[in-house]
């Protein structure tokens, strides 16, 4: 009898475990379908990678959203890629320094914790994400930017424990170009015995890792977002990574779609698409010398064209010049009727997406990329966008100033 009762305890006990087991099986099933990037590594003894670790787990994956205003204004549905909500540094830029940074580690050109220092040309954004990287990463960061750019963003840098080269603006060609005086610090860091680590130069206008991330990331993200439906896409350049590495995605993906370059007063590249030069023919591309026509517009727009541009311009179907008062109309009116707040480079995207959605007519879908917040551009182009009242009082022809825009576009 008591042998009885022992094995009736067994195997209920059994039975039991049995039933746990296939419960496990079950949940972990649910799990791993409803969270395909976040198998519970804990329960299963298995180590996570670095890149899964940490703030650069928090880049990639923004969401794309409907901009309802527009999308009522225009008749035709457009989409934001909300790119300053990737968590380093609060731009699309997160995801070229990484690549960046990443590509040159495999390459055995950074080390992390051996004093290796990144030296960079930006006139922010980029810098920004490099820095808060590097903290992540074990390096150091040296910044160079135009001294006409917004002081939140210097700020900003040196919060995060970079160097920070404030330089007067100049061309190119010029050695005190920011891009130029950060690849010769760079140079002279690893050139100096008596300095721990080497410098490394990002190279952000030049180097392929730019536009691959694009390619590899961003590109394929809108594209499953959007339900691998869309008739345009339309972002700036300010070094030409993101509109070329998204259009050579999407382009192979859906050929009829069109590619819209947005960009501001004072760039060359709405004359390159447009015409084939970037400036007059007496100004031999490369060569000139005269600064940028002011703008206070920051992050997008270039005297000269880049590999990064390069790389996707025969891609690029059509460009929209969007001047000062177009984008400063564009940035109050987000905020009014939408609750949007971003910088100046979003704003120019967006007028352009509006311009894009009206020439090809109602029941287009159009995307387009949402750069950072304007709490980076406060004391510049938000200091004369103005605060916005209590009523919504901007108006799409405020917005187009459809006369203006016909003139510059020639």
């Amino acid at each position: 009898m008591v042998e009885q009762r022992f094995s009736t305890a067994i195997a209920f006990a059994a039975g039991a475990l049995v039933a746990l087991a296939i419960c496990e099986v079950a949940r972990f099933r649910t799990f791993s379908s409803n969270n395909p990037h976040q198998l519970p590594s804990r329960r299963l003894g298995l180590e996570e990678d670095d890149d899964q670790k940490g703030i650069e787990s928090t880049i990639g994956n923004t969401p794309l959203f409907v901009i309802k205003s527009l999308t009522e204004a225009t008749g035709c549905t457009i989409l934001a890629k909300a790119e300053f909500l990737n968590g380093a540094g609060g731009s699309p830029k997160d995801r070229v320094a990484l690549s960046i940074i990443q590509k040159a580690e495999s390459a055995g050109l950074l080390v992390p914790h051996s004093g290796d220092t990144i030296y960079e040309g930006t006139v922010g954004s980029t810098g920004i994400s490099l820095a808060t990287l590097c903290r992540a990463r074990g390096y150091l960061a040296h910044i160079c930017m135009p001294s006409d750019q917004a002081i939140e963003k210097s700020d900003m840098l040196l919060k995060l424990g970079a160097i920070v080269d404030r330089v007067r603006p100049a061309p190119i060609v010029d050695q005190a170009h920011f891009v130029n005086q950060a690849r010769n610090l760079a140079a002279e860091h690893t050139a100096d015995p008596k300095k721990r680590g080497r410098g490394f130069f990002a190279d952000q206008f030049e180097t392929e890792a730019n536009w691959q991330a694009h390619y590899e990331a961003t590109g394929p993200e809108i594209f499953r977002q959007s339900g691998k439906n869309l008739d345009a896409f339309v972002a700036g350049a300010g070094t030409g990574g993101t509109i070329s590495g998204v259009a050579m995605f999407l382009k192979a993906q859906l050929p009829d779609i069109r590619i819209v370059l947005a960009d501001p007063t004072g760039s060359g590249l709405f004359n390159k698409i447009k015409h084939g030069v970037m400036f007059h023919p007496d100004e031999k591309e490369g060569t000139r010398r005269r600064h940028q026509v002011d703008t206070i517009i920051e992050g997008i727009g270039l005297t000269r064209s880049t590999a990064n541009f390069e790389a996707g311009r025969e891609l690029i179907d059509d460009a929209v010049k969007v001047t000062d008062a177009q984008a400063l109309a564009m940035a109050r009116w987000l905020v009014e009727k939408d609750g949007i707040f971003v910088g100046s480079s979003s704003a120019v995207n967006c007028v352009a997406t509006v311009q894009t959605a009206l020439k090809l007519g109602p029941g287009h879908r159009l995307a387009t990329v949402l750069c950072d917040s304007g709490a980076r551009h406060l004391s510049k182009f938000w200091n004369q966008a103005g605060n916005v009242a209590g009523t919504t009082s901007t108006r799409l022809q405020d917005v187009l100033q459809l006369k203006i825009d016909r003139e510059l576009s020639g």
